[in-house]
């Protein structure tokens, strides 16, 4: 980005802010991000965050009168809205990384996809909470919380599916025998069981709960990059800290032909307390 292309009052704005609200928009489309293919996941974020917050902070913005707490941060241009027409056509899948435990994140997500995308419902959503505090994995007591606010907006109708990531077949055993609103799928990463467990396998197909494979990291992207992320977006700025509270990650999946029509990312962080 060239500090001279980069409109003053967007300085002000970004430095002044006390929440940060990013959407990369469609990236199938997005022929910059085409220039080299991510090696991972991870790496496909940062230079998605990075790319965008340069390109907001070069367009030329109209003069404000105040200075929101919230900064949105996106690009109207490669915003790929569904319209009503091609809404029974299409899938829209979530997956949603919370960095922070907090059953609200959940509920902004959720709202913030269905505003971008222009629905009122998204078909599915897979939760991936953070780490619990303790190194010895999750349990149902800890992932309890952000299911009950996932159960809250199945039933206000804001998503259609709800599943799960990562566990194993006791943990999923646990959860679908305490939720009112069952798992319909859980995801389980190939790098580290590179064969389905036979007794994951065996319950999920009793349950009709669908198996998928992913490959993110338990983490997908560390305060460390994503601050690095935000610094070189905005190469001229002193930008403070920013600490990330989720990344949400869409594909709008054309039901018919089974591609992706669009997918994208959508990002929260808020300052850092001093």
């Amino acid at each position: 980005m060239d500090p001279q292309n980069t409109h003053p009052e967007a300085k002000v704005l970004l430095n002044h802010a006390r929440n940060l609200r990013l959407h990369t928009g469609n990236l199938v489309d997005r022929s910059r991000m085409k220039k080299k293919c991510p090696g991972c996941p991870s790496e496909e974020l940062r230079d998605c965050i990075q790319a965008t917050l340069s390109d907001w902070l070069s367009a030329k913005k109209p003069s404000a009168k105040d200075i929101p707490d919230t900064l949105d941060c996106s690009i109207p241009e490669a915003t790929d809205a569904i319209t009503p027409e091609e809404r029974e056509e299409v899938k829209v899948s979530v997956k949603l990384f919370l960095c922070e435990s907090g059953q609200s994140a959940i509920r902004d997500a959720v709202g913030m996809a269905c505003q971008a995308l222009a629905v009122s419902q998204l078909d599915s959503v897979i939760i991936a909470p953070p780490g619990p505090p303790e190194a010895d994995g999750q349990t149902l007591a800890y992932l309890q919380p952000a299911w009950e606010e996932l159960e809250a907006l199945v039933r206000s109708q804001q998503i259609a599916a709800i599943g799960t990531s990562d566990l194993d077949k006791d943990l999923l055993e646990q959860l679908y025998n305490w939720a009112q609103v069952k798992p319909s799928s859980n995801q389980v990463n190939l790098a580290s069981c590179c064969v389905m467990p036979p007794d994951l396998t065996a319950f999920a197909k009793e349950y009709d709960i669908q198996l998928l494979t992913h490959n993110d990291p338990k983490e997908l992207i560390s305060a460390d990059t994503f601050q690095e992320a935000v610094r070189e977006g905005a190469k001229d700025l002193s930008i403070t800290e920013w600490r990330l509270e989720w990344v949400l990650r869409y594909s709008v999946i054309v039901k018919s032909r089974g591609i992706i029509k669009s997918k994208g990312y959508l990002v929260s962080a808020r300052r850092a307390s001093p």
